[in-house]
């Protein structure tokens, strides 16, 4: 038996030193390969079939990922099918046409995915395949343990540098770490594959054959957003901040988010996956990445799927870097960006705040993939988010994807303590830190309007609310009501309906009041301000009752929404005229907030036909009577009774 120093000599100028066994094979491949790898290249590069050749029959075969699959090398696996049995077929995602999944080769291939996608579903719904629910940065780590033992990874590379590095291009996320650790790795050398950077190469030497191909790189093409995707986008893009780092994947509310994010400045993008919408972001200076903490000036993500125009675009690109999935998606990688911002789609999302993201019921339709990692991610940035998105009903409008509870075999993605914001096309719910109660509600407000009632019966039912909590049966929040106004000690104030979900802030402001506002504006002193008292102001149908708040600060994870201001009326149908109410916390009185709320009320109650107000007020309340003086319309004042005037204002008269 030679020597180790004898077999080392030998290595350096064998030509069949690969052979050498033991662990310093890699290290004496390296040295070799400084100036010989083209040799190395040249010696494994094969025919498609001869490639395949050491493929026996019960291995394990990992596909390389989304659009980097090596189409020539698959079709090639397909026309060996007769000479195979019982190998399994593993990939993260694929885009293409999955033909190891049709039912005539199920004694010969059985597919095994980390990410149920459309060409898999029937296979994996029927018990012909297989599918394995993972968080996607934990994937690695099944090839590195060998707890998934891969015999053959086929893969598809850019051709060789100078160096002899070859880049996995469009498809890192997984694909680099099954290469990095498969016995035996063919890679399909594509002339038409874009040359990332990054975390994205693999030396030659790292692999064991080669096939060339000219393939054009498979490509996804998601659809326009419809006006359900593009009002649900608009609200996702309000909740997101110039100089944010955000997560955005594919499909179409992603593409409706970045549609709206082209007033945003100095974005920066830390994702698993992105489509062709960062293009015209960053061509008009929106996406910069200048303001990141971690890895300034760089896009960072794992693997992309678009257009060829995309392709071009990443093709040596330096601001963007290409990193395998266990450190892209990395939780604890993610929250290192401040400012993080992760957008994820749901399936259905229960009154709990549950979220199913990878089933219909007992049917797996997508997967676990990258969700958990960057909400949890998120949640733990300094000054990050984590939105849950999702269209209130199912595309035939018949069923309600915010439910009672998760259907029978629904698999809960996110539990109730992971779930940030959830967002629907009729507003925004902040469930963290809240009770069950307040989540119910939150998530019943947002809900298509058809399926509310229903909603808030089976909350009842299940003691998640009120017994007698009440939502107007087809009020839709009127977001055109909406509005920003500065104060005289210019402070900024967003005027806004009230919502369903403002009880408990408005009950705060009713007591924050001192005993003498309390008595102007009730004309009694009260000792509560009740559930039932509270639900009148904000239960509203927006037509005939209507409450506009004052608001300062915002709802969300470091700041605390507060009601300054409230304004509401009541029409009397009989003679359109509708009583009308002021309140103005203490601190932020005499500041013109009255009469700019009174002013407010009349415009929203004349766009809805109302023909004046009416007011019951105290003599001594001169603060409402001034306001009411100087409202813009002639005012009407009679002596009521004990103390008491009425006022009333018609706007018909405004000559």
């Amino acid at each position: 038996m030679p020597s180790s120093a004898r077999l080392r000599e030998r290595a350096l100028h064998c030509d069949t030193f690969i052979f050498i066994l033991g662990c310093e094979r890699e290290a004496l491949i390296r040295v070799y390969m400084k100036n010989n790898w083209k040799k190395y290249y040249k010696d494994r590069l094969l025919e498609p079939q001869d490639a395949l050749s050491p493929i026996r029959r019960g291995s394990r075969v990992f596909i390389g990922s989304g659009c980097g699959e090596p189409q020539l090398l698959v079709q090639t696996l397909m026309n060996m099918a007769l000479n195979l049995a019982d190998t399994e077929i593993m990939h993260f995602l694929t885009t293409g046409k999955a033909p190891y999944t049709q039912e005539r080769f199920t004694s010969i291939f059985r597919h095994n995915a980390f990410f149920v996608g459309p060409s898999t579903r029937e296979a994996i719904w029927e018990g012909r395949a297989d599918y394995t629910p993972i968080f996607l940065s934990e994937v690695p780590l099944l090839f590195k343990t060998g707890r998934i033992h891969i015999d053959t990874a086929l893969i598809s590379v850019t051709p060789p540098d100078k160096y002899g590095y070859v880049s996995l291009g469009v498809s890192v996320d997984v694909t680099k770490t099954a290469a990095e650790n498969a016995d035996y790795v063919v890679a399909e050398v594509n002339t038409n594959m874009p040359k990332t950077l990054g975390d994205s190469f693999l030396h030659i030497s790292q692999i064991n054959a080669f096939v060339e191909s000219s393939n054009p790189i498979g490509e996804f093409h998601v659809e326009d957003p419809g006006e359900v995707a593009k009002q649900i986008g608009k609200y996702i893009a309000d909740l997101i901040e110039d100089a944010s780092t955000i997560q955005v994947g594919y499909g179409s509310i992603p593409n409706a988010v970045i549609y709206h994010l082209k007033e945003k400045k100095d974005l920066g993008i830390h994702t698993e996956t992105f489509t062709d919408g960062l293009i015209d972001l960053i061509k008009d200076g929106v996406i910069t990445c200048r303001k990141k903490n971690l890895h300034p000036g760089k896009i960072i993500a794992s693997f992309c799927m678009g257009s060829n125009k995309l392709y071009k675009f990443i093709d040596e690109n330096p601001m963007f870097e290409f990193h395998p999935a266990h450190y892209v998606n990395d939780p604890f990688v993610i929250a290192k960006n401040n400012n993080m911002v992760s957008i994820n789609a749901a399936l259905s999302v229960d009154l709990t705040g549950q979220v199913c993201s990878d089933s219909l019921g007992y049917l797996f339709y997508s997967g676990i993939g990258g969700q958990v990692d960057f909400v949890r991610g998120a949640a733990r940035s300094k000054g990050g988010k984590s939105i849950i998105a999702l269209p209130s009903t199912t595309n035939d409008g018949k069923r309600s994807r915010i439910v009672p509870y998760l259907e029978e075999g629904s698999g809960a993605v996110l539990t109730r303590g992971d779930v940030h914001y959830v967002v629907t096309e009729y507003g925004i719910a902040y469930l963290h830190g809240k009770s069950i109660r307040e989540r119910a509600m939150a998530l019943i407000n947002i809900a298509h309007p058809s399926f509310r009632s229903t909603l808030l019966e089976a909350a009842k039912l299940k003691g998640y609310v009120y017994k007698n909590q009440i939502i107007p049966a087809g009020a839709i929040y009127p977001e055109k009501h909406e509005t920003y106004w500065t104060d005289g000690k210019d402070r900024q104030i967003f005027f806004r309906p009230a919502k369903p979900t403002d009880e408990k802030r408005v009950q705060d402001l009713i007591y924050s009041l001192p005993d003498n506002d309390l008595y102007k504006r009730f004309f009694r002193t009260i000792k509560s301000f009740p559930h039932e008292m509270a639900q009148s102001v904000v239960a509203i149908d927006y037509e005939n009752r209507m409450a506009i708040l004052g608001i300062v600060g915002k709802e969300g994870p470091e700041s605390r929404e507060e009601i300054i201001a409230l304004g509401q009326y009541v029409r009397d149908k009989s003679t359109n005229i509708a009583d009308v109410a002021l309140t103005v916390h203490k601190d932020f009185q005499g500041c013109g907030i009255g009469t700019f709320l009174l002013w407010y009320l009349i415009q929203v109650a004349r766009e809805h036909g109302v023909a004046g107000f009416s007011a019951e007020v105290l003599k001594e309340n001169d603060a409402i009577m001034k306001i009411s003086k100087n409202c813009g319309y002639p005012l009407k004042a009679t002596w009521a009774y004990g103390g008491v005037y009425k006022l009333l204002v018609r706007f018909e008269n405004e000559e």
